[in-house]
């Protein structure tokens, strides 16, 4: 083939080179300038909410909305234990303990075990849940590579505790309800908080970046004050909360109205790419290319095979270098974060799907600009790899 085929990057097809330029001629390149408020503004009309705050990066975000949430050192947040570990680092950021759910086949997480969790290891009294003598304070969603997690279900959960629930939107921005309690609502507009992501291989990008929004117009405003160090007096730099320096650039927020301009056409040419690899890997029963949730649409941002384990002879590792050595980078889910160092000691519970498709999913190229020849060529070269290594 030649050329090589990555996994997700960005695509300048608009008006990038050209805000940006305006941008650095205007000399408005640092958390000052008209391009952050426009792009503020264009992401609350895209996810029809009336107030967003554009910050540095998704876990920017996260952090925010814990601070908000008022979670202390020593509360409980429940969180998922498959996905990035930049969902669950902001909660030792504010010294609270972790406890980690499982996922359910969504690779989301899992509302059963989460009511579960809840009903028969913690106390309901006064109002809040206890988990032996600590708080249980909120809930980390994430939706993961673009698909909804369950949450009419588990808002159901966190009302019913006084909990609050932070949308993880970082991989789902475009996903939205086309059914039930919540149609027409976007990921990250359900919960009490909702994070985005611009990082470089989200689906715009703003190099690094982020934003936030929440329920209430003015806790967004009180996300914003913080973001730019809580400073209260511009002329004398009078601060009465801990502030974060956590807001966008303006240089950030050119690139950015640039790809939101795009954005709708980033959407549709990720589920078309999805729907040629779901046309071509149909009859092949060696992978099952991961579906998303009914009742709503998703972005697509990433495209998730299921491997049968049983069918091959060969591990995960080697799968993706002789992919890599083909021209095509891939790679598996992340490792678990419970397994991470840092966490090694925290608790879980009743993790089963979790391990089981951390040992099983691989992602495929999924970038706006992959042409259908090499989609084919990605699927042709993977049945012919797990074909070659099959247990006969």
């Amino acid at each position: 083939m030649g050329k090589y085929i990555p996994l997700s990057v960005p695509n300048f097809e608009g008006n990038e080179r050209k805000y940006v330029n305006e941008a650095v001629e205007q000399g408005w390149v640092s958390t000052g300038g008209a391009f952050i408020s426009k792009m503020e503004e264009q992401l609350a009309e895209f996810i029809k909410v009336d107030n967003v705050a554009a910050c540095q990066s998704g876990t920017a975000a996260i952090h925010l909305a814990l601070v908000d949430t008022g979670v202390m050192p020593g509360d409980v947040v429940l969180v998922p234990t498959l996905t990035f570990i930049a969902a669950v680092n902001p909660v030792k950021y504010q010294y609270a303990t972790p406890i980690f759910i499982d996922c359910d086949d969504s690779l989301c997480l899992d509302p059963k075990k989460l009511q579960s969790f809840c009903e028969e290891e913690c106390k309901f009294v006064n109002g809040v849940l206890k988990y032996k003598s600590k708080i249980v304070k909120a809930i980390i969603v994430v939706h993961v590579f673009g698909n909804f997690s369950d949450m009419e279900a588990i808002m159901n959960i966190a009302e019913k505790y006084n909990l609050k629930v932070i949308e993880d939107a970082t991989e789902a921005l475009g996903t939205y309800y086309t059914d039930g309690k919540y149609a027409g609502r976007y990921a990250g507009t359900i919960g009490d908080y909702g994070a985005f992501s611009f990082n470089g291989n989200k689906i715009i990008t703003t190099g690094g970046g982020g934003a936030i929004t929440a329920k209430n117009s003015k806790t967004v405003d009180h996300l914003r004050y913080l973001s730019t160090q809580a400073k209260d007096d511009a002329h004398y730099y009078i601060h009465h909360e801990i502030g974060y320096n956590y807001r966008m650039t303006n240089l950030q927020a050119a690139l950015g109205v640039a790809q939101m301009e795009e954005l709708e056409e980033f959407i549709r040419r990720k589920q078309r790419n999805y729907e040629r690899y779901a046309e071509l890997l149909a009859d092949f029963d060696f992978v099952k290319l991961l579906p998303f949730r009914q009742g709503t649409c998703s972005n697509k941002w990433f495209y998730s095979l299921e491997i049968d384990r049983n069918r091959i002879k060969t591990n995960m590792r080697e799968i993706i270098s002789v992919l890599e050595s083909k021209g095509i980078q891939s790679r598996p889910i992340w490792g678990l974060i419970n397994e991470q160092k840092p966490y090694i000691n925290e608790l879980t519970y009743k993790l089963e799907k979790a391990p089981y498709y951390a040992e099983r999913i691989l992602n495929i190229p999924s970038s706006t600009q992959i042409t259908n020849d090499e989609i084919i060529y990605v699927v042709d070269t993977l049945k012919e790899i797990l074909t070659g290594c099959a247990n006969e």
